[in-house]
Order: C-alpha cells, then structure tokens, then sequence
C-alpha cells in the first residue's frame, strides 16, 4: 500500500471517529450546574475540550486503521467473503 493511500485512508477513519465520538464526554450546563445563557440552547455542552477530543479520535483512527491495514495484509474478508447473491 502507498503512503497517500495509507494518509487517505487514515483520515477518513479520522473524521468518522472525530463525528463518532462527539457525544462523548460533554457536559451541559444543567448538568454541570451552571445557570443557562438567555438564547443558549439546553444541549449546548458546558466545555468543550477539543485536544482531548481530537486525541480520542486519533487513538479511535489509529486502532480502527491498524484493523483495516490487517486485513488488507492477511485477507481475512475478502470481496468473495461480501457476496450475498451468490
């Protein structure tokens, strides 16, 4: 596999991880305690810590590509593998 192929396809796993895990550890004021701002919507989370989420994506990103890059290795599921009609 080419390095471009291997930073490409990375990424993608980067960004679906990074929209996966945004629910994740967020905290409303209501939950935090805090009083509201007038407009604020209830679900707006209390603080926001984008470096512990992009980490978390990351290390997401990392396992789920070393998983992707194994398979492309071994051949564990094949396109013969995903052949339902047949």
């Amino acid at each position: 596999m080419q390095v471009g192929s291997i930073i490409a396809i990375y990424f993608l796993f980067f960004v679906t991880s990074a929209f996966v895990l945004l629910p994740f550890g967020v905290k409303t004021d209501e939950e935090a305690g805090n009083p509201t701002i007038p407009g604020q919507a209830e679900s707006a989370p209390h603080h926001f810590d984008l470096k512990r989420h992009v980490l978390r994506a990351m290390v997401l990103a990392a396992f789920l590509f070393a998983i992707y890059y194994a398979n492309w290795l071994y051949g564990w599921v094949t396109v013969d593998d995903l052949d339902f009609y047949n």
